[in-house]
């Protein structure tokens, strides 16, 4: 097996506080500001589409330009929401959800898994893809949610 050229950091986020829905949006929208481009791998078409559904609508005042796979220009869409593993949109992020299982090479500069707390198998599959990572030499931060909501590196 060939290790990728280049090693990418990983963050573990670690959701005890909030769901996915309220947690990702500020994340996305900070990636976006960096001017990174983004893939949010989630594990099925109808948990995709309901992402998308969410990311239009969760703040008034908002505006996240993104896509899926399925849409219209995927290889032009800033946030690209997916079910598979090619990096359609030239992604410098991306972003594990759901226990999406991430592609076997990392050609990003940031791959970011978050996870719920109180779902066992969520668990059980991030704390599987730390070990592995850790292995292959990649550069690991694990996050968690403070009672607030805000996000504290843990050691």
């Amino acid at each position: 097996m060939m290790a990728s050229a280049s090693v990418a950091d990983v963050l573990f986020y670690h959701l005890t506080e909030s769901k996915l829905e309220d947690a990702l949006p500020p994340l996305l929208e900070k990636s976006v500001e960096r001017g990174w481009r983004v893939a949010v791998q989630t594990c099925d078409a109808e948990r995709r589409d309901a992402l998308d559904a969410h990311l239009w609508t969760y703040r008034e005042e908002s505006f996240l330009p993104h896509g899926t796979e399925d849409g219209a220009s995927p290889e032009r869409q800033p946030v690209l929401l997916t079910t598979v593993t090619d990096n359609m949109n030239q992604a410098s992020v991306r972003f594990m959800v759901d226990g999406a299982e991430p592609p076997a090479d990392l050609p990003y500069d940031r791959v970011v898994f978050v996870f719920d707390g109180y779902d066992t198998e969520q668990l059980e599959r991030a704390r599987a893809q730390w070990k592995r990572l850790k292995g292959e030499g990649h550069s690991l931060t694990y996050w968690q949610q403070t009672p607030e909501g805000r996000w504290e590196k843990k050691a």
